[in-house]
């Protein structure tokens, strides 16, 4: 009888959610308890671009505030990355370039829009024994954080979009060895897929 009973309660909670849906929000759960790595992105617009957008990406040369260095051109690769899954047709500048030459370099490629992006803020906490042994300060322990800046323009305009920024954070289970760099990959694919519409 009870072994009948825990086949019904499976059968129902089967019914009401699938597998992976299950997993989506155990695992949103855990990132907004801190237990895993969380972000939030605030847009402006709720702006679609087609698919076969052509999207150009740069980075300004701006170094984050926050005591940390990132590599120079760390989010536009990360985006680059992100973009590619969903956008069939992306490029990205080699370096940072101001938005001037950015603009102009997605002209000369044909770009319809430039995703120009920035790195706001980048706070490394220590999560290494090393980091501790450089440091050694209490009050530096912790996950990290960062905040990224996004612009979308329309090339042939200049007109102005979306504007998005995402806030990142490291969780307790994976702040081991981590830099704020290590938390855009996520958040860019999912912004990413915000911009084409579409769904997880």
């Amino acid at each position: 009888m009870r072994n009948l009973l825990l086949v019904l309660a499976l059968a129902a909670l089967g019914g009401c959610m699938s597998v992976s849906d299950m997993g989506v929000v155990a695992r949103d759960q855990l990132s907004d308890a801190g237990v895993l790595d969380h972000s939030e992105t605030k847009r402006s617009t709720n702006f679609r671009l087609q698919p076969d957008s052509y999207i150009f990406i740069a980075q300004g040369a701006f170094v984050p505030p926050g005591g940390s260095y990132p590599r120079p051109n760390v989010v536009a690769e990360e985006a680059f990355n992100g973009f590619i899954q969903y956008f069939p047709m992306v490029r990205r500048a080699r370096a940072p370039e101001g938005l001037d030459d950015a603009m102009n370099e997605a002209r000369e490629a044909g770009a319809h829009y430039l995703l120009y992006t920035r790195f706001a803020n980048a706070d490394d906490r220590i999560g290494t024994t090393d980091e501790w042994q450089d440091q050694e300060a209490v009050d530096r322990l912790g996950v990290d954080h960062g905040i990224i800046q996004l612009m979308v323009i329309e090339t042939s305009t200049r007109y102005l979009i979306d504007t998005a920024t995402i806030r990142s954070r490291g969780g307790l289970l994976t702040l081991y060895d981590k830099k704020p760099q290590d938390l855009l990959g996520p958040p860019l694919t999912d912004y990413a897929r915000r911009l084409l519409g579409v769904e997880r």
